[in-house]
């Protein structure tokens, strides 16, 4: 039976599709993903098709297996009882008109992932998500502080780190940073595995690789075939090289 990880908050662009799309391919490259049989299934259920557009553009070099769905509620039932996968991640819509949708995939989950951006003004949106529909949902969830631009300095990742804690959310450890490369993979047709082997490019790939160690936890036992890259960036983890490339 596949575990399904649901990415969630209603409000749009707070980076559902980014982390979607990069923590699948890692997880897909963690347990051997670009095999004939892919293990990893991505599942849009976003009627704007972000996903799928990126999807696309990537083609045979996607590490795993992707469905548009969103029109496809049999399917979104039944997630949990897919056997050809180990892992299903669905990127979910950015609208209170979708709930629908967001509810008959909480339905089917293991986890939810709810990004948070470190500014105030995605506090309360986060709140909303967490209260009406995730919490209900019954399942465990952990919010991910999502697109930190450390050139901005601490102040609003401590404020939000604080407000996190307030609200008693779980959390995870790990913070993806902001870089160019993640808002330009997209258009470019690559994914976080797929990013060049320069200093900034592992340091972008570096806290997605964290995250997946942190989503599988002792569950998969696999380690990243891209680990031995990670340690040579991992010296210059304190530097933040921003978005040169």
């Amino acid at each position: 039976m596949a575990r399904v990880h649901v990415i969630a908050n209603q409000k749009g662009g707070v980076g559902k599709t980014t982390v979607t799309v990069n923590l699948a391919a890692v997880v897909a490259d963690t347990l051997g993903g670009n095999t004939e049989s892919p293990r990893v299934l991505g599942v849009s259920t976003d009627p704007q098709a972000s996903m799928l557009e990126w999807a696309t553009r990537v083609g045979d070099a996607l590490p795993f297996d992707f469905e548009q769905c969103h029109d496809r509620p049999e399917v979104l039932a039944k997630l949990r009882t897919i056997t050809h996968y180990e892992h299903i991640f669905v990127d979910t819509p950015g609208s209170l008109e979708d709930e629908r949708i967001l509810q008959t995939v909480l339905a089917q989950a293991d986890d939810v992932i709810v990004p948070l951006e470190p500014e105030p003004m995605s506090f309360s949106p986060a709140a909303r998500s967490i209260a009406r529909v995730v919490e209900p949902a019954g399942v465990p969830w952990r919010v991910l502080l999502n697109n930190w631009d450390p050139r901005d300095g601490s102040g609003d990742l401590i404020q939000t780190r604080g407000f996190v804690e307030a609200k008693g959310w779980p959390c995870f450890n790990t913070v993806i940073r902001h870089y160019k490369l993640h808002t330009r993979a997209s258009a470019e047709g690559v994914t976080v595995v797929q990013y060049a082997k320069n200093r900034v490019a592992l340091e972008a790939r570096q806290d997605f690789f964290k995250l997946a160690l942190e989503v599988l936890g002792s569950s998969s036992g696999g380690v990243p075939r891209h680990a031995s890259d990670l340690q040579e960036a991992s010296g210059a983890d304190a530097v933040y090289a921003g978005a040169e490339d």
